[in-house]
């Protein structure tokens, strides 16, 4: 295995607990057998009513399905329709057996989109409005109740019948806006949790951690809140605390009496505790029980001490000391399943994040999963968590009584988390159109009203907003739309920009930069449209620049969107970074590509291709960009992995870049070296690590050795130079490259009249199929998509076979369309 591809996924091997909070002695997730339509039902009555088998009048037609599950899993990036919003039914029967004498059922959901009512029968025992927050359903009376009823014990055969009612519908007067550059997903899509719960029980704790900038002296301070009906009397508190070696270094016991609000549980104080930070992320463990005996209730999870400052027109200082903010992006999206991702695929996005170097995150734009926030605690990542205030104005007081609740929420649920140093407030708020009236004052008048409770709830955090900057004084810290060499101005304008934006506000952090690529998209002269580009129009982002059409020159819409030209863009920005001694730090938007309903005309028709890894995890070019800038584990990547033709004339020299954090890379071209290069981060492209050479006609053969002290690792590509020019696509055709275990692998490719393949061609492609097969498509990937434009000159697409017989298309305007049967 090439040391490249063990960079990217050593990480992934590695084992970390779970760190997922133990609030009860017997919980677990709804997983399986349950049924799903996609509609709206008369009423509940038609998801719970007798069936008779084979009988033509049970319609609707439910299908099964297992949690987590979204509505749109494959509809958000159709590219021949709007993707689903609206209501859709979940169904299953559950079989309850709560081990404790007068003990609460509860449902926990962890998220559910977008407003949510849960029925026990007939009977609604709770509902939700918002995507993103955690909530509760206690379900006890209604069990109870249903227990006693002849359809207990006849038709469902002494199972409780669960039904849930999702609704992603449309809806001005909900946050987040339908404006939003993201899908509003809808379904049961995090995990749902049924949970036994003894007669007394803590709902909440929070956990405040601190430490001195010095990292001398530790206190912990704990609260509780005891779950409502209350119980009368006073309740046994028993806590204690672990240091990251398992070894108790603090406990208390008290007798408390209980009732309603935040109680204090205890308190304490450590000498020198174990420092939480990026490069060790020691974590102490809480333990706090209440009760005895068979009612004994225990609450168990990871907390952290660190001390965090951002300096006022300075850098972002942890313990004491200063750490650059190497950060980027996370939406909850995934290829196939949409927000509907699994711990696994959860674990293994964010050991990826961490193997690129990332130890900052903004999790854009809402409150996400809490296992998010558990694997940001264990890996060492700083978190700025926000709430799905995005785009769109300022409704009425529903709607602003949403946000309210859903940042208490955010800080109430993820408060313990010593990973988080930022509440969000908002994104965008700048950007009209939901409503008739867009009115800056009150716009400015919630936003103060939302940082003044954030503060209330946690005095230890810092606020932020990014992008609304009739705002920009109201929280801690801002970050402006600086987009340099996207949608305005120039790469080379980076540095200039963004301190000009640093010296305007208190505290300055930019979150937000990059540029879209196509993954499989590489050219020979990417930088061609920078000349183009007007100097001195700013580097913001405005109304319409996001458009392909239209509007001043930009690189957004006349570049070429291929990975050669967004891997100098993040070069440049990476190599200036290390030279702003007052930078906080910066977060690259996205870390991956996701799904969005306002691009239907990009090269992958609704997605933002704006990530370094695809969809589906693939990295692109420019991940290796971040890890040779941003790791210490000796690295080498070849520019070129997924280019396979490079063109030009015959005796051309041609560039070769090389991606390392090695000090030193030999590089070897058909088996020639090429000489030695050393690693000078300031020389810029590829710091230093680019040779010009003369390819042969037909393969060449590349191999890099970069030498890290002792340490010798490498890296080997093959690519075809191709001399002969082309004209204009003239005809197409569809191979299949590759079969295994019933999975076709085809292409596509275009070519001139004369029969040379066309290397620069980004037509519009569209597959199809025909027959027993099943063509994986609305993956949103290159590879992925039934629609697509070409990377040069070619596109594939999978095919699972089920070793049957299926007749394979692809076609192109202006061009006869092929097929090829498998």
């Amino acid at each position: 295995m090439r040391f490249r591809r063990c960079a990217v996924y050593i990480l992934l091997l590695l084992s970390f607990s779970s760190n997922i909070p133990v609030f009860a002695q017997q919980q677990t997730r709804l997983n399986a057998g349950w049924e799903f339509v996609r509609q709206d039902l008369g009423g509940v009555w038609e998801a719970v009513r007798p069936v008779t088998a084979g009988n033509p009048e049970s319609v609707p037609l439910w299908e099964p399905a297992t949690l987590p599950h979204c509505f749109n899993a494959r509809d958000a990036v159709d590219p021949d329709a709007n993707y689903y919003q609206g209501p859709g039914w979940y169904r299953t029967q559950l079989t309850i057996q709560n081990p404790y004498a007068n003990g609460r059922t509860l449902l926990h959901f962890e998220g559910a989109g977008q407003k949510t009512r849960v029925f026990i029968h007939t009977t609604e025992v709770g509902s939700h409005v918002g995507g993103y927050d955690e909530w509760t359903v206690d379900i006890t009376q209604a069990v109870a109740d249903f227990q006693k009823t002849d359809a207990f014990k006849t038709q469902f055969k002494g199972k409780i019948p669960l039904s849930i009612r999702c609704d992603n519908s449309r809806d001005l007067e909900m946050m987040p806006s339908d404006l939003s550059d993201f899908n509003i997903y809808g379904g049961l899509y995090r995990y749902l949790n049924l949970v036994y719960e003894p007669a007394v029980s803590l709902e909440r704790i929070a956990a405040k951690a601190e430490v001195d900038a010095a990292g001398k002296l530790g206190t912990l301070t704990l609260k509780g809140v005891f779950r409502e009906p209350l119980a009368d009397g006073n309740e046994l508190v028993n806590v204690q605390l672990l240091d990251p070696k398992g070894k108790v270094v603090a406990k208390a016991q008290a007798s408390i009496a209980i009732k309603t609000g935040e109680l204090d549980l205890a308190s304490f104080r450590l000498k020198a505790p174990r420092l939480w930070a990026p490069e060790h992320p020691e974590l102490y463990t809480l333990e706090v029980t209440t009760g005895s005996g068979p009612g004994q209730f225990k609450h168990r999870e990871k907390i952290g001490f660190r001390h965090i400052e951002f300096v006022e027109h300075g850098p972002f200082r942890l313990n004491g000391q200063r750490l650059l903010l190497r950060g980027t992006h996370r939406h909850e999206d995934h290829a196939g399943v949409a927000a509907a991702m699994t711990e696994p695929q959860i674990r293994q996005e964010m050991r990826l994040m961490k193997s690129m170097g990332v130890n900052f995150i903004r999790l854009g734009h809402y409150q996400q999963s809490r296992i998010v926030l558990n694997l940001c605690d264990s890996l060492g990542i700083v978190v700025w968590e926000e709430i799905p205030w995005c785009r769109g104005g300022l409704g009425g007081e529903i709607y602003q009584a949403q946000g309210r609740r859903m940042l208490t929420n955010m800080v109430q649920q993820h408060y313990n988390h010593p990973a988080v140093i930022i509440w969000g407030l908002g994104n965008e708020n700048d950007w009209p159109g939901d409503f008739p009236e867009f009115d800056k004052e009150k716009i400015r008048t919630y936003m103060k009203s939302l940082n003044d409770l954030a503060h209330q709830l946690d005095p230890a955090r810092y606020t932020a907003i990014r992008r609304c900057d009739f705002c920009k004084d109201i929280p801690d810290v801002y970050s402006p739309s600086i987009w340099a060499g996207w949608y305005r101005g120039i790469y080379t304008d980076y540095k200039e920009v963004t301190e000009q934006e640093f010296k305007s506000v208190k505290r300055f952090l930019h979150v937000e930069w990059g540029g879209d690529s196509h993954a499989g998209r590489h050219s020979e002269n990417p930088d061609n449209a920078l000349a183009k580009i007007s100097r001195g129009q700013g580097a913001d982002e405005r109304a319409g620049d996001a458009s392909l059409f239209g509007g001043s020159a930009r690189v957004s819409k006349d570049g070429d969107w291929s990975e050669s030209y967004l891997c100098n863009l993040v070069d440049w920005h990476l190599k200036e970074q290390e030279t702003m001694p007052w930078l906080s730090g910066a977060a690259y938007w996205p870390f991956k590509d996701f799904s969005t309903p306002v691009r239907p005309d990009n090269p992958i028709p609704y997605m933002n291709q704006k990530g370094v890894v695809e969809r589906d995890f693939t990295p692109k070019e420019a991940f290796y960009v971040f890890q040779s800038y941003w790791t210490t584990a000796p690295m080498v990547h070849i520019y070129g992995h997924s280019w396979p033709v490079r063109w030009g004339e015959a005796g051309e020299q041609k560039m070769v870049k090389v991606y390392s954090n090695a000090a030193a890379v030999e590089l070897f071209v058909n088996g020639q070296s090429q000489g030695v290069k050393k690693r000078n981060s300031q020389d810029f492209p590829a710091a230093g690590l680019r040779w010009l050479v003369k390819l042969n006609e037909g393969e060449n053969t590349f191999r890099a050795v970069a030498r890290q002290g002792k340490t010798t690792v490498q890296d080997e590509i093959t690519q075809r130079y191709q001399t002969t020019k082309w004209g204009k696509p003239a005809k197409l055709t569809l191979t299949k490259t590759t079969e295994t275990s019933g999975l076709a692998t085809i292409e596509a490719k275009l070519f001139d009249a004369q029969g040379v393949q066309c290397l620069d061609a980004a037509s519009w492609l569209r597959f199809g199929l025909t027959g027993d097969g099943v063509l994986l498509d609305n993956l949103g990937t290159s590879s992925g998509s039934r629609k697509v434009q070409a990377y040069n000159g070619r596109a594939i697409i999978r095919v699972r076979t089920n070793g049957r017989h299926s007749v394979a298309s692809v076609a192109s305007e202006g061009m006869e369309t092929v097929f090829l049967n498998l």
